[in-house]
């Protein structure tokens, strides 16, 4: 592999290092925002998920910036949203100033979202593809492991009543460093070929270490021009239905497991199962552990098994685990004994190492791939927001429902898996080994 290739995929790869940082990073926090701002279950719900209207917001109009400034550029911009957003929400002075800066780098994990992994998929080979665009993905769980080590560290350090400021600060520092690298990455490739700088495009083809450059920019410049590229062109058109639907169902399914329920609240889902505070941040460590470990995994595996055997495997290990879960609390209700504790660390243990395993490598991979070169910004986007807004109805409802009913929460993740089981071997086609442009063939066939 090119070392070129490699460090470009690295430096655009922090972005999703920062998305899983200010993802996870308030999980640590719940029991602070809640005496400091006064918030009962639903506020604290609002307030957790208030991120994820900026995220939807910032996935709904990624594409725009992309298209516009260049997927370089925006990464750029992002990094410079979640700076402002550590340091305003660790200054925050209020309850609105807290919501208002949590929005801010809400937008910039949507954006990231979107504009990461198709930069990536933009510069690489496609026998490197699927590897390189789950660098995203392993530095997203690096960073909920990063926010989760952050925390538990911050808690034991013992600061009082300040330490959620700490928290949420801490983000600063990496996200100065992703700004400063981005200017070392060149531009991607197909952007530069649809903005009629087919020349730069060939020199940024030649140091990331095309095979054969001018074979590769021809067909870049035939694809978009079989797009009509060079002019304004909506991804909901009914030659694009296909990627549109496949794009949608990844998205929704990704989130109706209730991973994001697990990275928001993890400490607080393990104090329902009777662990004490430090316990709980701890175990949520351990949860971040097994998160890279199986990331790592799939990623060495997903350009040789395929994205399909990757999504049954892990919509299995969903089923059973989430299973497992809902029984524990149907059985222990809120009088949990420690082994029903180590039943629901052990089951939610097997639920990450699925999501890791399974659709977390898979989900931002597959969507940078099936869209056409001409809509890819917009169906990234639109995968993006179907996830985010799942995503933010998963985050808000959590802490409303489980008060009522764990078994009830997780039995229904768990059927909702089930579907996704049935989803991937009925309909879900494989990407692997695939060139963009002979994917966007088979993607708009008629």
């Amino acid at each position: 592999m090119n070392a070129t290739l490699l460090r470009c995929s690295l430096i655009a790869a922090l972005g999703g290092l920062l998305f899983g940082f200010d993802t996870a990073v308030i999980s640590g926090t719940t029991e602070h925002l809640k005496e400091v701002f006064d918030l009962g279950g639903f506020w604290l719900g609002f307030t957790v998920s208030s991120a994820l209207i900026g995220t939807i917001m910032g996935a709904m109009f990624a594409s725009i910036p992309a298209d516009w400034l260049g997927r370089r550029t925006t990464l750029v911009w992002i990094a410079f949203l979640y700076f402002v957003s550590a340091v305003g929400s660790a200054l925050a002075w209020d309850w609105p100033s807290f919501l208002l800066f949590r929005w801010l780098g809400g937008l910039g994990v949507g954006a990231s979202s979107v504009v990461a992994p198709m930069y990536i998929a933009e510069i690489s080979p496609p026998q490197f593809r699927g590897r390189l665009v789950a660098i995203t993905q392993f530095n997203i769980v690096f960073g909920i492991l990063a926010a989760y080590m952050s925390n538990y560290g911050v808690a034991l350090a013992d600061l009082g009543q300040d330490e959620w400021r700490v928290m949420f600060g801490i983000e600063a520092l990496p996200a100065a460093v992703f700004f400063a690298l981005m200017f070392l990455n060149p531009r991607s490739p197909r952007w530069l070929v649809a903005r009629g700088r087919s020349a730069e495009a060939a020199a940024v083809l030649e140091k990331v270490g095309a095979a054969d450059v001018r074979k590769e920019l021809r067909e870049i410049e035939e694809s978009l021009a079989a797009m009509g590229a060079r002019a304004v062109e909506s991804v909901f058109q009914r030659k694009y239905r296909r990627p549109v639907l496949l794009a949608v169902a990844i998205s929704t399914f990704n989130q109706l497991s209730g991973i994001n329920a697990l990275m928001y609240y993890a400490p607080h889902i393990f104090r329902m199962a009777g662990a004490e505070t430090d316990a709980s941040l701890a175990q949520a460590v351990v949860v971040g552990c097994t998160n890279l470990v199986f990331t790592m995994t799939a990623m060495l595996v997903i350009d040789k098994i395929g994205r399909r055997k990757i999504m049954v495997v892990g919509s299995i290990g969903y089923i059973v685990s989430l299973a497992a879960t809902a029984a524990a609390f149907y059985t222990y209700g809120t009088d949990f004994t420690p082994f029903g504790g180590a039943v629901v660390l052990t089951s939610l243990m097997v639920f990450i190492a699925s999501h890791a395993f399974g659709q977390g490598s898979v989900i931002w991979v597959y969507l940078s791939e099936i869209f056409p070169n001409a809509v890819r910004a917009q169906g990234q986007a639109l995968g993006s927001f179907t996830h985010w807004v799942f995503a933010a109805l998963i985050s808000w409802t959590f802490p409303m429902i489980a008060e009522v009913s764990g078994g009830h929460t997780f039995a229904f993740y768990s059927s909702m898996m089930v579907l996704q089981l049935v989803w991937v071997l009925k309909v879900m086609p494989e990407t692997k080994g695939v060139p963009l442009e002979e994917l966007q063939k088979r993607m708009t066939a008629d």
